[in-house]
């Protein structure tokens, strides 16, 4: 065989096994912007001439790397198919940090591979960025852009990707004047015919749907069996659930990440026993974090409810799993028991509980705060879920009857959660109902409200107590108070004293003089009253029978 027949032969062989691996005919990299501020995204999108990869959600590998100028901060991010045919691929960093900076971004399907490389500039917009566990007072959040305090107001509205963009939009809209900033939101389930499984009053309409389908689906219009490759990402609903993100991200409203609600029913979990946390499982949580980590505004929940359907060694790993995903180290924490088995493992970054009624008041938060400070490790404790507003399920729950969890319940135990050092998460009401009666409601259902729900008004009432004062500064007193008092303080500089039957009270006090504020939980007014001053004071009874709260403060 002659040398030149030799090497034709070879290189017959090579184009063939290109041919065979598939390679795109060009890969045309266009990057979105030249500058970016602080917080927000540079994408870098791929378009892909004649995609002939398998599956471009397995079979093709997009990976990048971003650094601030002169080599440093160096961050590797990964890419995300972003159509079903393999056409589009992008790429997203955010900088948390203004300067110039470099990139390359690299396309791999098989042996064949192409990369390019550019550069940004990035100014500080003063966004405020990710929120933080406060390194100096842990038991509380911070915004890490601009520092500030994040007084942690949440609501669930498990299936608000159900809607239309449009409702989507006006939920967020409604619930950011009603000061809430952080919303819960499922990406797998709730998957129902109708929310009367909770005894409530949500069905299915022209513009709403429980079956959000985050794989293609043979099936999609099943609610128990829809017949989910997991090998193939939706990318409507994945695009869908982006918008709802980046509209919530301009209100500076958090999006808690559920990657299941009520994953015990059929069609939501698609991996079941046998593939829990297995690599098809693991592609779910990486694609997430691929397609979402970028957004300043979310938070992971690794599955709601853990405890029916998975284990806490799942949990383990799966956070674990998702913390290496993320190359910006947003909160993490997973939902579902009256205990948190995880308080000293690295991925979870605060404490998320699920305990019903009196029992997540006061005395049951801050016996978890207690705990969790014999670890040695301090971390901010929320009760995700006690009872939702005038929600009476049968035989279950607690089993309670109206007005047990009406919206002045609901309210007060929040306050007894805040007075303990805590946070909490509530859920409106969902009886007026979506597709039913009134239809303007769906609450902790799917986010939608109007302006007959009032509860939420009482929990801005409650953001605005405490953001008047330094109370990451302050510590559960209650030895300082008598009766059914609750007292948080930085003794000598400041109490806070909530009131819960509106009766006078005594409070301890060090030496000094402090300006009284009165404030009415109910409307939300203040009133100055006369000075503070000695070791001890006697307040005076509140004005009329109902809760209120103190506020004491050292005069200079």
């Amino acid at each position: 065989m002659t040398q030149r027949r030799f090497l034709f032969l070879i290189g017959s062989i090579l184009i063939l096994g290109s041919a065979l691996e598939g390679a795109p005919r060009t890969v045309t990299f266009t990057q979105s912007a030249e500058t970016v501020e602080a917080y927000d995204f540079v994408e870098v999108k791929l378009d892909i001439d004649s995609p002939d990869a398998a599956n471009p959600f397995a079979d093709v590998e997009v990976t990048g790397w971003f650094e601030r100028a002169r080599g440093s901060d160096r961050v590797n991010v990964e890419g995300f198919c972003d159509a079903q045919d393999g056409r589009v691929f992008r790429i997203r960093f955010m900088p948390s940090r203004p300067g110039d900076f470099t990139f390359s971004v690299t396309y791999r399907q098989g042996s064949f591979e192409k990369s390019s490389t550019g550069t940004f500039g990035v100014t500080d917009g003063r966004r405020r960025g990710l929120v933080r566990v406060d390194p100096q007072y842990p038991w509380h959040f911070i915004w890490e852009g601009t520092g500030d305090h994040f007084f942690w107001n949440g609501t669930t509205t498990y299936a608000l990707a159900g809607w239309d963009d449009e409702t989507i939009r006006a939920s967020i809209d409604r619930l950011h004047r009603l000061k809430v900033n952080r919303l819960r939101v499922g990406m797998s389930g709730p998957r129902v015919e109708n929310a009367r499984v909770w005894f409530e009053n949500v069905f299915p309409t022209d513009k709403f749907s429980f079956l959000l389908n985050p794989w293609v689906a043979t099936r999609p219009e099943s609610v128990g069996d829809p017949g989910f490759d997991v090998a193939r990402f939706n990318v409507a609903f994945w695009q869908k659930y982006e918008r709802l993100v980046a509209y919530a991200r301009e209100k500076n409203i958090i999006i808690s990440v559920i990657f299941y609600v009520d994953g015990r029913r059929p069609g939501v979990d698609p991996f079941g026993k046998d593939g829990m946390g297995g690599p098809e499982e693991q592609r779910y949580y990486r694609y997430a974090a691929a397609r979402l980590a970028a957004f300043s505004n979310v938070m992971w929940d690794v599955t709601n409810e853990w405890f029916l359907f998975r284990t806490q060694e799942w949990v383990e790993k799966m956070g674990t799993f998702l913390k290496q995903c993320d190359p910006y180290d947003h909160l993490t924490s997973c939902h579902g028991h009256g205990e948190f088995p995880w308080r000293k493992s690295p991925w979870a970054d605060f404490a998320m509980y699920q305990i019903w009624d009196d029992e997540g008041g006061y005395g049951g938060m801050l016996e978890r705060r207690l705990a969790q400070a014999k670890t040695g490790r301090p971390m901010p404790q929320v009760n995700e879920e006690y009872g939702y507003e005038d929600h009476y399920p049968v035989g279950w729950g607690g089993d309670k009857k109206a007005p047990a969890r009406s919206a002045d319940n609901r309210r007060r135990l929040a306050w007894g959660m805040y007075m303990a050092g805590c946070y909490q998460t509530t859920g409106e009401r969902a009886d007026t109902g979506t597709g039913w009666g009134p239809d303007t409601g769906g609450g902790w259902i799917n986010g939608r409200g109007d302006d007959s729900m009032v509860m939420l008004k009482g929990y801005g009432y409650i953001m605005d107590f405490f953001t008047s004062f330094d109370w990451w500064k302050t510590e559960p007193h209650k030895e300082l108070v008598e009766g059914d008092a609750l007292c948080l303080a930085q003794p000598g500089e400041v109490y806070a004293v909530y009131l819960p039957t509106g009766k006078s009270v005594k409070i301890k006090l060090a030496t000094g003089k402090y300006a009284v504020t009165w404030f009415n939980p109910r409307d939300g007014k203040t009133t100055a009253g006369p000075s503070a001053s000695g070791r001890e004071w006697t307040s005076p009874a509140p004005p009329d029978g109902g809760d209120w709260a103190i506020l004491l403060r050292r005069e200079r």
